[in-house]
């Protein structure tokens, strides 16, 4: 393939889980030609690298809403919109199937003829602190379907939000790909005591000269303006600018009202909760497993504990149980803030754990926790840029793809990765280029130490207002996260779903789950560490 041949990325057809959780191609096939991301960064992909990127895009695309425009009063109404539970009076045990159909309205209280809105469901008993996410189906009229499994006793609640209407997400599309510039980063340029402060991207419009810092192993492109009197090598950290204002128009920012139609919830016209009876004894044992790495739900919460259906979750509710899982042990936490998480709750909790200052700015890293009297080191090192954080030093501005090349790994290394919210801005193709990459570095990892213990710890909902989702929206969040999925299945690889863990809980969304959610986290991440010896 020669980079001509990207200028048009063509991708065409589209699987979409229509009525009787049949995949099929959509009738028409659609074509989207889309504009390339940024011409002197273009990638030059391998026709595997090619079709795999098409197969990706193709099973993320986003129904569209009919051609025209749609005015604010015929978009999507959480108020006028309702649920009904399927037969909410029958006999329900623990391991069914529960059904829920949602029926969108506008604000002028008609049915919605179109689908694409981006809801967010979840069943959960307050008394029990237990909890799970559902699974929806979007039926293309304006009806919605949401399926729970069942799979604790007693009074079991359904609560459906919408998190964004179809008319919204049409505008985070366009922004995704017209306006990856609004988030921008800089770099601080310094010789002696003379210092510039340029503006740095992924991409950079205009004819102005650049420096050049594409990284010469994995080929991520990185571009700052050159400064006008220092050498590009004098460079000396990296930085978030700043967030652009003005990116909606009138009519699109009505879109975006937090008390009207971001993460609103949308109310039963009837019951809103089943009685859920136990099973029987004899069939009890199998209850709550699904061998199914992809099931759905992949876990719920009993008791404020997360219990995955996919693996033994043990607790280790004392330091002294995370001190002997982890003893010998080097842990390598790569990502953003909320895998810092881990290193934090990690250090705070286990008292022998004691962080080794090395001068790192605060919440940036690198850090690294120590316990000398049982050899374990802990360390966190943020991901390369594109990344949101104050001031990284040029020299700690690594790809975890190269830093993963260099451990050698075996049975007593440990790395656990999460990478997604500072890519929500990007077209796709940039986050996917970044997971090939530290994908290739994985797979040569097991390759040479097929002992070594990688985790991916998944995104997670969060808190949204009007700003915060035109960069950071679920909905991008989700995007991604399911791209992350599909690269990474097939491979060694565990995954801690922090997604489900996050919408499953009752706590308000948030960025950085609250102590209980990443508590729950850790659990998960040891019990693949020190699985239970059945």
């Amino acid at each position: 393939f020669s980079p001509q041949h990207l200028d048009d990325d063509t991708v065409s057809g589209s699987n979409w889980i229509t009525e009787n959780n049949v995949q099929h191609s959509l009738s028409q096939t659609t074509k989207t030609t889309r504009k390339p991301y940024c011409g002197y960064a273009q990638q030059t992909l391998s026709q595997r690298e090619q079709a795999e990127q098409e197969l990706l895009l193709a099973a993320i695309q986003w129904p569209k809403p009919p051609d025209g425009k749609i005015t604010f009063a015929q978009s999507t109404d959480p108020t006028h919109s309702d649920f009904v539970i399927v037969k909410p009076s029958r006999f329900f045990k623990v391991g069914d199937q529960l059904e829920v159909l949602v029926r969108m309205k506008d604000f002028q209280g008609k049915p919605k003829q179109y689908g694409g809105d981006y809801l967010q469901a979840r069943i959960h008993s307050p008394v029990l602190k237990a909890g799970a996410a559902g699974r929806i189906v979007d039926c293309h009229n304006g009806l919605y379907k949401v399926f729970f499994t069942l799979l604790w006793p007693g009074e079991v609640k359904v609560s459906v939000s919408l998190v964004h209407p179809s008319e919204a997400i049409q505008v985070l599309l366009r922004l995704r790909e017209e306006r990856p510039d609004r988030v921008y980063f800089k770099s601080s340029f310094k010789s002696g005591r003379y210092s510039e402060t340029t503006e740095c991207n992924v991409c950079l419009p205009g004819d102005l000269p650049v420096c050049n810092f594409t990284d010469l192993y994995t080929g991520e492109p990185w571009f700052c303006y050159k400064p006008r009197k220092l050498s590009c090598a004098s460079r000396i950290s990296h930085a978030k600018g700043g967030y652009l204002k003005g990116l909606l128009t009138q009519e699109e920012s009505l879109f975006f009202q937090s008390d009207v139609n971001i993460k609103r919830p949308i109310l039963s016209s009837g019951p809103d909760s089943v009685i859920v009876k136990p099973k029987a004894f004899a069939d009890s044992s199998s209850m709550d497993r699904a061998e199914d790495p992809t099931a759905s739900p992949s876990g719920y919460y009993y008791e404020d504990q997360w219990r995955s259906r996919t693996h033994w979750i043990h607790n280790f509710n004392k330091s002294d149980d995370i001190t002997e899982c982890l003893q010998g042990k080097v842990i390598h936490l790569f990502g953003d803030s909320t895998i810092r998480q881990w290193f934090e709750y990690l250090t705070a909790f286990v008292p022998d754990l004691v962080e080794f200052n090395l001068g790192s700015p605060k919440n940036v890293g690198p850090f690294m926790s120590v316990d000398l009297k049982h050899n374990i080191l802990l360390k966190f090192r943020c991901h390369g840029p594109p990344i949101r954080f104050s001031t990284v030093f040029s020299s700690e501005l690594r790809y975890i793809a190269n830093e993963l090349n260099g451990i050698v790994g075996g049975r007593n290394t440990v790395i656990a990765i999460t990478i997604w919210s500072h890519f929500s801005t990007f077209p796709v193709e940039v986050y996917i280029r970044r997971l090939r990459n530290i994908r290739r570095a994985v797979i040569q990892l097991l390759d040479r130490s097929p002992k070594t213990l990688i985790i991916i710890r998944t995104a997670n909902v969060q808190e949204l207002g009007p700003e915060v989702s035109l960069f950071n929206s679920d909905w991008y969040s989700f995007q991604l996260d399911s791209v992350m999925r599909k690269m990474f299945s097939g491979i060694a690889v565990h995954f801690v779903d922090a997604w489900e863990m996050s919408v499953a809980h009752y706590l308000p969304h948030n960025l950085h789950p609250n102590e209980i959610i990443v508590k729950n986290q850790i659990d998960a991440f040891l019990s693949y560490v020190c699985p239970l010896q059945t």
